[in-house]
């Protein structure tokens, strides 16, 4: 996480107040004093030393309401926010909570630090309860804290495109051995999966991040990635993260929950037909995938799956063991 402005030393703080000053319309005194802990005494001796530095420093207005800036002509050029990207930007980084506790969110943190002296004055007020006013609701996260070391690891993989070593663990727990060439890093579901070509038999699969118990960068090493790759693609026909065979899923959805089912577009395949009695259908060519069994699932009995045979089939199962459990329970109340 960023380090707070109190803790740090007269020269940081110096490189911080400067930051600030280059914003366009500066930055009152009362902020300096609140951000920094100084008091009225210390900073005019800052604000002296920094002339002292030939900074061409405007000083205007009365006491702790007075606005101190850098001269325009001496203001870097550079990017100035607009209020709409400043949203986007703490919006997006509300997005990656998950990753909380590790360098990569550490990074972040302090890439939006450094972009604050772009966001002009006039939005720099409305941005201070951002958090109160956007927020992005968290899903049941996997913890990346004790995978910080592997993370850079394989980020920098990615980056300079050299295979990696590794362990991976598969849901079984039993370990096995890769040599991979990383092409992406998605986000599914507050989790991080990588794209990688096994070289062992030259395809291209999917692995859970926290699954890795060992990965080693070979840094001498260098692959290509293909010039038609396109990391959608890896998933065009998924229902999920999870890859198959694609097949012809045709599904019937109660009107109870027909509203539901309408409000979201489930894969690029889907076709919507309203039936006359207020159900709905819905068909889609994915794969056969956990994930889509989870998600006919949750509609529990609001929904009749009418192909292919193979999801039928575990879909019947699934209920059939559920029920049996249930059973159990009342037989032996």
């Amino acid at each position: 996480m960023s380090t707070p402005m109190s803790t740090l030393n007269k020269a940081q703080k110096l490189i911080k107040m400067i930051e600030l000053m280059n914003r366009r319309g500066g930055i009152r005194a009362q902020e300096f004093m609140e951000t920094f802990d100084l008091d009225q005494r210390t900073l005019r001796r800052y604000l002296a030393d920094m002339r002292e530095l030939d900074l061409p420093i405007e000083d205007r207005g009365f006491g702790a309401d007075r606005t101190i800036a850098l001269d325009p002509s001496y203001r870097r050029t550079g990017v100035q926010l607009t209020l709409p990207e400043v949203l986007s930007l703490h919006f997006g980084r509300r997005l990656f909570t998950f990753l909380d506790g590790t360098q990569f969110a550490a990074d972040m943190d302090d890439a939006i630090e450094r972009l604050e002296p772009a966001i002009p004055r006039a939005h720099a007020d409305l941005t201070r309860t951002l958090d109160r006013k956007f927020m992005a609701v968290p899903e049941h996260a996997k913890d990346y804290r004790d995978h910080g070391d592997l993370l850079d690891e394989l980020i920098t993989a990615l980056l300079y495109e050299n295979p990696v070593r590794a362990e991976y663990h598969k849901p079984d727990g039993q370990p096995k051995k890769y040599e991979l060439e990383p092409y992406t890093l998605a986000t599914y579901r507050q989790g991080l999966y990588v794209f990688a070509r096994d070289r062992a038999d030259g395809k291209l699969k999917t692995f859970a991040v926290e699954r890795f118990g060992k990965l080693e960068r070979l840094r001498v090493e260098k692959f290509v990635v293909p010039s038609d790759y396109k990391p959608e693609d890896v998933l065009s026909d998924s229902f999920g993260i999870t890859r198959g065979e694609p097949a012809q899923v045709s599904a019937v959805f109660d009107a109870s929950v027909a509203r539901f089912v309408r409000e979201r577009t489930w894969h690029k395949s889907q076709t919507v037909q309203d039936l006359p009695d207020g159900r709905v259908r819905i068909s889609l060519r994915v794969g056969v995938s956990q994930e889509l069994v989870q998600w006919l699932l949750s509609y529990s009995g609001a929904v009749s799956v009418e192909g292919p045979e193979e999801l039928v089939t575990r879909l019947r199962d699934a209920h059939l063991a559920a029920l049996g459990r249930y059973e159990i329970r009342e037989k032996a109340a």
